[in-house]
C-alpha cells in the first residue's frame, strides 16, 4: 500500500473517537472544498491525504463517509480551554450578538448551528462542556466551513449568562410562555452583549441557565390555534431567532 502505512491508518481510524482527538490534538477533515478552507484558515494542517496517492481502498478505510472523497486532511485542534469562571467569560464578551448552547448533544444540529451563525455573523459561538465535541467528524462535515471562521468556545454558560447582564447586556431564550418574538424588544449587542441561548434537544434550556435569562421569547406558530408540532428544531429555533435580530438591525 502506497503512501500510507498500517499505523498511520490505524491512527486516523482512531480520530473517530473524542478520546483520541483528545490524545493526538487531532482531528480529520474531508472534502476539496472542506481541505480548501482548513488550508486558508488559521488552523493548522498537519497532513493531507489524497485518493491518486494512497489508493481508493485505503482512503475508504480511513474515510468517515459513506462515500469517501478524494482528500482528508489532518488537522491540529487549537488549544481553547473551557471557560469555566465568570471572570474568564467577561473576558471573551464583548458588545455584539452571540449564541450559547446549553447542551447541544446532536452533531447535525451543532454543525448547523455553526453554519447559521456564520451566515448571519455571530460574534462568537459558546458552548456548555456537555455539549458535542466540535470536532466529531459529523459536526465538522455538516459545518461546511464554518468551523474555519466561527469562534467558538466551551463555557460554564452560567457563568456566561451572568457576566453579560453585570456588563449590562441581555440574555434571551426561547419558551414557550415567553413573549412573540416578532413583537418583542431585540438588542443586537451594539453597546453590551446580547446573547441568544439555545436550549438542549430534548429538555430545553436548563433550570440554571433560564433562571439567568432575561428575555423570554416565544416562536409562534402559524396558525396559532393549531401548532402541529410541539416544538421547532434546535437547529431551526436558532436560525429562526437571530435571523429576527439580524433583520431588525440591518
Amino acid at each position: 500500500m502506497s503512501g500510507i502505512s498500517n499505523s498511520e491508518i490505524r491512527k486516523i481510524r482512531s480520530l473517530s473517537s473524542k478520546k483520541f482527538r483528545d490524545e493526538y490534538g487531532l482531528f480529520t477533515v474531508e472534502g476539496e472544498k472542506m481541505v480548501a478552507e482548513a488550508l486558508a484558515s488559521e488552523f493548522v494542517v498537519e497532513k493531507i491525504y489524497r485518493t491518486d496517492e494512497i489508493g481508493k481502498e485505503a482512503m475508504s478505510r480511513i474515510s468517515s463517509l459513506s462515500s469517501p472523497s478524494p482528500v482528508l486532511a489532518l488537522v491540529r485542534r487549537p488549544d481553547s480551554p473551557v471557560l469555566e469562571s465568570e471572570e474568564a467569560a467577561a473576558a471573551a464578551l464583548g458588545s455584539g450578538l452571540y449564541i450559547a448552547l446549553d447542551s447541544i448533544r446532536d452533531p447535525g444540529n451543532l454543525g448547523t448551528i455553526l453554519r447559521i451563525a456564520d451566515w448571519f455573523g455571530a460574534d462568537a459561538v459558546f458552548a456548555s462542556p456537555d455539549t458535542v465535541d466540535i470536532f466529531n467528524p459529523k459536526v465538522v462535515q455538516s459545518t461546511m466551513g464554518a468551523i474555519f471562521r466561527v469562534k467558538f468556545r466551551y463555557a460554564d454558560i452560567p457563568s456566561l449568562a451572568s457576566a453579560a447582564l453585570k456588563a449590562g447586556g441581555r440574555v434571551y431564550g426561547t419558551f414557550l410562555d415567553g413573549d412573540s418574538i416578532y413583537g418583542a424588544d431585540l438588542d443586537c449587542g451594539k453597546d453590551a452583549p446580547s446573547v441568544i441561548v439555545t436550549g438542549n434537544e430534548a429538555a430545553g434550556i436548563s433550570p440554571e441557565v433560564s433562571a439567568l435569562v432575561s428575555d423570554r421569547l416565544y416562536i409562534p406558530p402559524y396558525p396559532a390555534d393549531d401548532p402541529g408540532s410541539e416544538s421547532l428544531n434546535a437547529a431551526v429555533a436558532t436560525a429562526v431567532t437571530i435571523a429576527e435580530f439580524r433583520r431588525r438591525c440591518i
